[in-house]
């Protein structure tokens, strides 16, 4: 089995939860919180993880509602997945994250820990699934700006 080390994102409009992950285990640990002001991630905050992390690729949380139609949060998420495709330039993965937030408060007695715990959950949940989630193909217009 190859050892891959992931980072998921559960994308938030206040708050984006992060989690590290290993294939070969299996299982993930949540990290911290990156703030997000004006619809604007912390990207220095992102790219700090990155480099500290070194991951082959990332993940990010696809909200979708439970009978599997968007909402609005899905396409700010996948727009958010393409901007760290961008600036990233790893492969970035979609992963299901139905009730993951629920799932995290019960597991977190922290209220400030519940993003990254539910980032920790989508990225177990997607590694259990054989990481068979879909790439997102980054902006062009991203890469030429933050290339």
């Amino acid at each position: 089995m190859t050892h891959r080390t992931y980072l998921c994102f559960d994308y938030g409009e206040k708050r984006i939860g992060l989690a590290v992950g290993q294939a070969v285990t299996g299982t993930a640990t949540p990290l911290t919180i990156i703030k997000v002001r004006n619809r604007t991630p912390d990207w220095e905050g992102i790219a700090a993880m990155i480099d500290r992390w070194r991951p082959d690729a990332l993940v990010v949380g696809h909200p979708l509602n439970m009978d599997g139609t968007r909402q609005e949060l899905t396409d700010r998420a996948e727009k958010f997945g393409r901007a760290l495709a961008g600036r990233s330039r790893l492969p970035v993965y979609l992963a299901e994250e139905r009730l993951t937030t629920i799932e995290a408060r019960s597991r977190s007695g922290l209220r400030e820990a519940v993003d990254a715990v539910a980032a920790q959950i989508i990225l177990e949940a997607w590694l259990a699934d054989g990481a068979r989630q879909e790439t997102i193909i980054p902006d062009r217009q991203v890469e030429m700006e933050h290339g």
